[in-house]
């Protein structure tokens, strides 16, 4: 696998909105800015709570087109860049998808794990099979669904589904910490995981995860990685919830600290960084978005010189 320079694009987008001008001028500002070769497409549906068994995606306002989405891949592959599609599923009700949960003994009247995974394979098929047509070297069959993780049978004839239909290297994105609690890694690929981890826990959290890779002999990448510009942000870069002082130069260290360490592993395979608006901000604001988003932040430019000096696994510092 090659090494991946990329970062995720679009997240929580509605219908229409990657069709506009401000998207395409996002993702070519993305390109020069930070020197990607990649994007993770984030296509976002939602559920209405955390155990409800149908996932809205059909024809819904909320989630982009089909069209939209296959022109937006064209349009990236016209800039040279290559692109990760990554359908994802919300909580409308603001729950994280962590908590999608049912019980595992099937109960008369009681949501249950059969009929959501009946809705999500139809989700997930369906955009594979885009991937496919699309040519995307890689396909993200799910995001951080920790309680649905546990389900191995059902993740497993998941992924002999999607290959009936895509050809391409396929991941599942694992949240933090979990790394070495799934079950099925050897059922993909790739390994992947959100690369959430605090500052100063890189080299024991990287020691952990090597484990994993060693045993799976799987190319492994970050199919997520990011630190919010407050104060606080880099011990706790999982909380998106939280907010205190405008801080970029918090982010920007939390960005050196872990290409310091992931480049002395040479099974670090790259990054799909969080995330990249695909309606920026104005530029002006950046000098008090507190949010993930680096665009005119002092990350940027650690992102770009990064990526630029990076084709592989040479030492960073």
């Amino acid at each position: 696998m090659e090494f991946i320079k990329g970062f995720s694009f679009g997240f929580m987008n509605k219908r229409g909105e990657w069709q506009d001008a401000r998207t395409k001028e996002s993702l070519q500002l993305l390109k020069e800015r930070c020197a990607v070769e990649h994007i993770v497409l984030t296509v976002v549906a939602e559920q209405d709570t955390p155990q409800s068994i149908t996932i809205n995606w059909r024809n819904h306002p909320n989630v982009v087109s089909d069209e939209e989405t296959i022109e937006l891949i064209e349009c990236a592959n016209k800039m040279g860049l290559k692109v990760i599609l990554k359908p994802m599923v919300n909580v409308s009700d603001g729950t994280w998808r962590a908590h999608i949960n049912f019980f595992d003994t099937d109960v008369p009247c009681e949501p249950k794990w059969s009929e959501w995974f009946a809705s999500y394979n139809e989700y997930i098929l369906h955009y594979a099979k885009i991937a496919e047509e699309m040519k995307c070297p890689m396909f993200v069959i799910g995001c951080e669904l920790v309680n649905a993780d546990r389900r191995e049978a059902e993740w497993r004839h998941l992924i002999k589904e999607v290959r009936k239909v895509y050809s391409g290297l396929i991941t599942y994105n694992c949240d933090k910490y979990q790394e070495d609690v799934l079950k099925w890694w050897d059922a993909v690929d790739v390994i992947s995981s959100s690369g959430y981890y605090p500052i100063d826990a890189w080299e024991t959290q990287l020691d952990r995860i090597e484990k994993v890779v060693e045993k799976h002999q799987k190319p492994f990448f970050f199919c997520e990685a990011g630190c919010p510009s407050w104060v606080g942000g880099d011990v706790l870069p999982n909380d998106w919830t939280k907010r205190g002082k405008f801080s970029e130069e918090v982010q920007k260290s939390w960005y050196e600290a872990m290409f310091k360490a992931t480049s002395k592993r040479s099974w670090v395979k790259g990054f799909a960084l969080w995330d990249w608006k695909a309606h920026l901000y104005p530029i002006e604001r950046a000098s008090s978005d507190q949010d993930y988003a680096v665009y005119g932040k002092a990350a940027e430019k650690v992102i770009k010189d990064y990526y630029s000096s990076v084709g592989g696994n040479e030492e960073w510092i």
